[in-house]
This record gives C-alpha cells, structure tokens and sequence, in this order.
C-alpha cells in the first residue's frame, strides 16, 4: 500500500502540472481557468489512488477491478466540460478549454497509479499546443472570423438591405440576426453575427454603416 509520502508527492504533483495548463488557460481569460484545473487534476488523482487503495484492501478477498472508479471520471467530466462550451451567437466557444479539462483529468489519473513520466511529458504537450499552436492556427489556418456587430437604428428592419449592400462591398457574410429595442425605446437595435474574411476590414465596417441614413450607432461586440 502507499504510504503517506508517496500520497502527497503524487497529489502535488498533479496540482503542479495542472496549475501550469490552469495558467495558460487563466492568462486568456477562459471561465475554467487556474483553480478549476488544479481541483479537478488533484481530485481524479484522489479517485485513482482510492481505487489502488480498494485494490489493496481488497485483495484476495473479493474481485475488485481498480480501473473502474477511474473510468468514472473520463465520463463525468464529460458534464464538467460541457458547462464550458458556450454558444455564443454565431460561434461556439470553450471547445479547448473542455479539451483541455479533459487531458487534465487523464493527468491526474496518470499522477494518482505513478505513470510520471506520461503526465509530465502529456502536460508540456498539452502547453505546448495550446500556447503556440494556437499562433500557428491564426496565422496559417484561419483565414475568416466570425464577429457581433451592433447596430441602433431608428429605421428597424428597414435598414437590413441597406447594410446587406455595405456588408456585401467587403465580402461579410450574415450568420446570425437579433432585432431588440433600445433601453428608451426609441430606436431598433440589430445584432448581427458576420463572417469577417478580412480582419483590416472591420473598422471600415464599422464607419461605412455609420454614414448611411437612420443609423444612430455602430460598433463591434466586445467578448
């Protein structure tokens, strides 16, 4: 059985590797950042060293398959992740973070039976792609981008073929329509997802709608 020592190196161990996934997840301001990843490594580490420890107890006693706790965490943290994948407008967001929770969890599961140098060498793997992969992915493989633009206009729907023809001059495409009224009342405001082709474009968007006849206001969505 595993004596104290060896419990608490593995459980800090775990919270080692996922602090520094945690970190760079937290750096860019995802919702399941440093303190989300740390707790959930060290608690699959928990999991898998109470399933060795049943394993012990156990043994020649009764059939007790150690790994099976362990698979219970692979799929609960099937829930954890999807609470963080958000569906926002026109895009879908938290995909990597859930990922990344995903790997974490193996890592502590890893940590919790002593595969060190599997957690180790999958938590600088898993650094290394989400720090500069990620640079290679926008500047290599994106080539479009999706945006929120916010439009309050006095005309309401009126003015949609309007700013079709203007989205249209710089190649942006529609994919997503929202139509609410202002806080006073006065006016319409249009929420329209787009397609951006050209990142250099949007400020020309943006002043090229505010000219036509109607519009009050124009601006992109901050996220």
């Amino acid at each position: 059985m595993l004596n104290e020592w060896a419990i608490t190196f593995r459980l800090i161990l775990a919270a080692c590797l996922s602090g520094m996934i945690g970190f760079e997840r937290e750096f860019h301001g995802r919702a399941a950042g440093f303190r989300t990843h740390i707790l959930l490594c060290i608690g699959s580490t928990l999991v898998m060293l109470t399933s060795m420890h049943m394993f012990d107890l156990y043994y020649g006693k009764m059939t007790v398959d150690p790994s099976r706790i362990a698979a219970g965490v692979i799929t609960g943290i099937g829930f954890l992740g999807a609470g963080t994948i958000m569906h926002a407008k026109s895009s879908v967001r938290g995909l990597t973070t859930a990922a990344s929770l995903w790997v974490v969890a193996g890592i502590g599961l890893a940590v919790g039976c002593g595969l060190y140098y599997g957690a180790i060498l999958t938590t600088f793997l898993t650094i290394i792609t989400l720090m500069i992969f990620s640079r290679l992915e926008h500047a290599m493989i994106r080539k479009d981008w999706y945006r929120t633009v916010i439009i309050e206009t006095k005309d309401g729907i009126d003015q949609m073929k309007s700013i079709r023809e203007v989205l249209g001059e710089y190649r942006t495409d529609i994919t997503d329509f929202e139509v609410e009224r202002s806080s006073d009342g006065a006016s319409m405001v249009l929420k329209l997802g787009v397609k951006l082709y050209e990142t250099k474009s949007a400020g020309q968007i943006v002043e090229q709608l505010s000219r036509l006849g109607g519009i009050k206001n124009v601006k992109w969505e901050t996220e």
